[in-house]
């Protein structure tokens, strides 16, 4: 077994807003948290609020190398995104946009966000065909947090246990998904080598 296939996988979370007042803060904090008790994982909570966007629009030359290197690195992704206004932060599809060959055949997880019933299925809808043409390979399994607001107390502590067994799923198939497109990523690079 190559070093390669027993190193931890690396796993950004990333929380997909800037807005001032996000509940999608204490969501991202939860699952980050949960990822980090994984011991085949390396993680890191990467919050777009921290990542230069320049207003000319994402090009080549306005990548942020920093976030780059880290997409590069990625053998998998978690996305907190919230719904707004049935879609999703325009933020956030900058900074995806900022890269391209980093994410090819690379796994991501969504995680849906909303103030209503719904914990953002129609946002994961709509980012679909998105990370599609970005080269990621979405999971057959998300989570949604609904009614966002009643799911954290003031100190950001989870209220509803079940989502950590939900999360628990979510991680197990992003998790296998990792592996095996870093080993299938391995192999096309010894074969061109």
């Amino acid at each position: 077994m190559s070093a390669s296939s027993t190193s931890p996988l690396f796993i950004p979370v990333i929380l997909g807003t800037g807005r001032t007042g996000r509940m999608s803060g204490p969501v991202a904090h939860f699952v980050h948290g949960e990822l980090r008790q994984r011991a085949e994982v390396e993680t890191e909570l990467i919050d777009i609020r921290t990542i230069p966007v320049r207003s000319e629009g994402p090009t080549a030359e306005h990548k942020d190398v920093a976030f780059a290197a880290k997409m590069q690195r990625a053998d998998g992704l978690v996305l907190v995104v919230p719904e707004y206004n049935h879609g999703y932060p325009g933020l956030l599809k900058q900074v995806l946009d900022m890269n391209l060959e980093e994410y090819i055949h690379k796994a991501v997880g969504l995680c849906g966000v909303s103030a209503g019933p719904f914990g953002g299925a129609r946002v994961i809808e709509n980012l679909l065909p998105v990370l599609r043409e970005l080269g990621l390979m979405t999971t057959f399994t998300d989570v949604n947090f609904g009614q966002a607001r009643k799911l954290f107390d003031d100190q950001g502590k989870l209220l509803d246990e079940a989502y950590v067994r939900r999360v628990g799923g979510f991680f197990d198939e992003l998790i296998w998904m990792s592996r095996a497109l870093r080993a299938a990523r391995g192999q096309d690079d010894s074969r061109a080598s």
